[in-house]
Parts: structure tokens; sequence; C-alpha cells
């Protein structure tokens, strides 16, 4: 008799636990998928590691990186279209008329690749920021990152003899100071709030933004023509040690940002559950940021300050993957075909003047940003 009173009441309590249990199950946003569901994986394994990475994740990795070698054609073609796209190619390589190869080789080449690597290391820090903070907003050029290495490396240009290397040097310690501002100032009772550190980033990079403009208004008329096309965001003239500059940082962190990423996919969790699964959250934050600020820096060293693509690159990979969990490299792919592609349409563009592709970027951003926030108010 016991037993059967305890199996109906077992069955009677049953659906009301599962129900519980339904509504604690976090529900994603409209064409996300939660990190917790069950999706097509493919697991790569070497030793004791192991790397899950979504398959539709994968296809649109290469459907992006198709994309960017399609950019990549029609840049070494553009401005001449007797070669066509096959004898751009070949002179790659050395192969074809010398003013082709010397046009391509020193001239289109290192300004797409100096592209692709600002963009996707724009990107990658981008998402970085995004995680840290849980906020859409939280990219390095709204937080006021991005506008302490330009106004560093504005400051290196206009009173100091600079190379692309010091002005790398001056942007990351710029940006690492404008980091370590941003973060004492939203430091409270010794952790800081991702919101908070999206507030006070706002208001320091208006300071910041205040300071660069300062010092082109300081310096002789050259310097500051030259500063004022570097500040719009420009890949005029870069060459190979742009491209060392940019692929270099970002091949040389990359053993750092691939555990970053997963141990801020457990932060996005929230700050108590990180910390229950072991995560030391506030070495982290500083962690990343480190790391981050290196990315923009070396960025803004090599093209300037360029608006839109740390903010959205991170959001349109995760819109196509439909996965709030995209790691960095499809960011990273999606901010080299942003960059890239808008570089190649600030070629295009006849309005008088070589026209920077941070004004581009500007222009994108800001329609992307109102979109947002009509999307989010």
């Amino acid at each position: 008799m016991r037993g059967s009173l305890t199996s109906a009441a077992s069955r009677q309590t049953y659906p009301e636990s599962e129900n519980a249990r339904r509504s604690q199950t976090p529900i994603a946003p409209a064409g996300l998928q939660p990190s917790g569901s069950v999706r097509r994986a493919v697991v790569l394994r070497l030793g004791a590691i192991s790397l899950r990475i979504d398959r539709r994740s994968i296809v649109v990795g290469f459907l992006l990186l198709a994309a960017v070698i399609g950019l990549a054609v029609l840049g070494l073609d553009l401005g001449r279209p007797q070669e066509g796209a096959v004898g751009a190619v070949k002179a790659i390589w050395g192969d074809g008329s010398e003013q082709l190869v010397r046009s391509v080789q020193q001239r289109r080449l290192p300004r797409f690749l100096t592209a692709c690597a600002v963009g996707g290391s724009l990107a990658a820090a981008g998402s970085l920021f995004q995680s840290l903070t849980r906020n859409p907003l939280g990219s390095p050029d709204v937080i006021g990152f991005t506008a302490g290495a330009a106004a560093a490396a504005a400051i290196h240009i206009a009173f100091f003899t600079s190379t692309v290397w010091t002005t790398g040097l001056f942007a990351v310690l710029g940006g690492m100071a404008a980091a370590l501002g941003v973060y004492l100032l939203a430091r409270r009772s010794s952790r800081t709030g991702g919101l908070r550190l999206v507030l006070m980033g706002i208001g320091t990079a208006a300071l910041l933004t205040a300071v660069t403009d300062a010092v082109i208004v300081r310096a002789d008329f050259s310097d500051a023509q030259a500063l004022q096309q570097w500040t719009a965001g420009s890949l005029t003239g870069r060459g190979w040690s742009h491209v060392v500059l940019t692929f270099g940082t970002a091949l040389a962190l990359l053993p750092a940002l691939i555990p970053l990423a997963r141990r801020l996919s457990v932060l996005e969790l929230g700050e108590e559950a990180a910390a229950s699964l072991g995560v030391r959250v506030e070495r982290l934050r500083l962690t990343t940021l480190i790391v981050a600020v290196i990315l923009v820096g070396t960025a803004v060293a090599a093209a300037g300050p360029i608006a839109f693509i740390a903010l959205a690159a991170p959001q349109i990979a995760r819109g196509l993957a439909r996965s709030t969990q995209v790691g960095i490299f499809l960011p990273s792919l999606c901010g080299a075909f942003l960059l890239s592609g808008a570089d190649l349409l600030s070629q295009e563009l006849e309005i008088g003047l070589q026209t920077p592709v941070g004004l581009v970027t500007s222009v994108l951003g800001g329609l992307y940003l109102l979109w947002l926030l009509a999307r989010r108010l």
C-alpha cells in the first residue's frame, strides 16, 4: 500500500518538477541557438586537447574565406582591366609586365593583406570585449581603447620621428593606459561590472578624442594634413612592414586568444556561475584587456582608428552561425571581409579625393548602431 501511494505521489509531482526544470532552461534570442542546445558538431582531437566546432560555423567560415579570396582578386585587378584578374594573380609570383608586377607586389597586395589583418584584429578584439562585458556595445572603439591608442599614436606622429614600429609601440601603450584608466574607474568593491566598463569607456573615449583633435590643431601644417588623413582611417600607401606588424602580432597572440575565448564563453553565463566553475573572473578580465588592447593598438598603428568593424563583425558572425558561441576565427574572417570590402568601395568612390576607408566604415557603423539601438530600446 505504501509503495502504491509513493508511486502515485511521484507520478503526481513529476510533471511539476519537469516544468520547473524547463522553466530554468535559458532561452536564446530569436535566430540564435543557446550554447547548451544540441547541434551537429565536429570534434577535433589532438592528444589530450579536443575542440568542438559547430558544422554550420565551419560552412560559414569557408564561405567567408571564399568571399575574402574573391575580394582579393578584385583588389588586385582594380584599375587595370586590360590585364584581367588572371594576369593580376600571376603578377604575385612575378609573371607579367614590370609595371604590373611592381604595382601588385608593392602596392595592391600589401594593402589588401593589411586590410585583412587589421579587420581581423579589430573583430577579434571586439569579440573579446563583447564577451567580457556581455554587452553588444562593448567594442574597443566605443569603450575608448581605440581612442587611447589613436591619441598616443597621433602625439608620436606629430612631435617625434615616427616609423610603423614606433607608432605601433605608442599606440599599444596609449591603448593600455586608456584600458587601465577605464578598468580602475569601473572597478567597485574589488569587482568590475560590464555595464560600468562600457559607460566609463564612453566618457573616456570622448576625452581622448578631444586630445587627438588638440594634437592635430597644434601640429605643423604638413603633419596636421597627414594626421587628418590618418585619424580618418586610411590604408593608402600601406606596405609590407604594416603586414608584418599586424599579422605578426595576431599570430603571436593566437595561443592566448583560443583559451581566452573558451573562458569568456563561460563568463557569459554570469560572474557567479563562472566563478563557481573555477574561472578567476578578475584575472580573466585583466588578461582579456591586455590581449585585446595589443590587437587594437597594432591595428590603429597600421591603419588609424577605424570604426564599425570591432562593433559589428562579431555580431554579424553570430547571426550567420546562428549561435552565441562563435570563438575567434569566425569574427576575424568576418572583420577581414568587411574591411577589405569597405576598402575596395572607398577606392571606387569618385568624390574628388582619395576616400579614407574609415569614412566608409563610419557611415556603415553609424547606420548599424542606429539599427541596433532601435531594436533594443
